[in-house]
């Protein structure tokens, strides 16, 4: 693993994400935005499904989540009252592919995406060896 996520102090700690990402690798890995292909209509499904298409990503690389330096989130009128269905999606594309992410995240609400259906893109940065 060449990137070492680190929760610095004196920041707050959040159990989702860390607030800083050390990369050792030598290959820097960047995602297109992946978003759900499926046609669900709920956030939390198209959350899980966006993820589970950065894992794909991810492994035509040859990295995992382990490897993740950076993610960015985009979700179409977001308000904090669609947390936990984020969350919900995120729980379950990591226990779909039996991995977890916490690097360094940005949650960027947007008016909207590529297509009406999209309600999230997310974006990735990886460091490999």
């Amino acid at each position: 693993m060449s990137v070492t996520l680190i929760n610095a102090e004196g920041l707050p700690q959040v159990d989702i994400y860390h607030h800083v990402a050390v990369t050792t690798g030598s290959k820097t890995v960047y995602l297109a935005g992946q978003v759900d292909w499926t046609g669900a209509a709920d956030l939390a499904t198209q959350v899980e499904n966006a993820y589970v298409n950065v894992h794909t990503a991810l492994k035509a690389a040859g990295a995992s989540f382990q490897d993740l330096a950076r993610v960015r989130v985009y979700v179409v009128d977001w308000t904090p009252d669609k947390m936990p269905e984020l969350l919900k999606g995120m729980e379950n594309a990591m226990a779909r592919v039996g991995e977890t992410a916490q690097p360094p995240a940005t949650l960027i609400g947007v008016a909207a995406l590529d297509v009406p259906e999209h309600l999230v893109e997310i974006e990735a940065v990886a460091s490999i060896d």
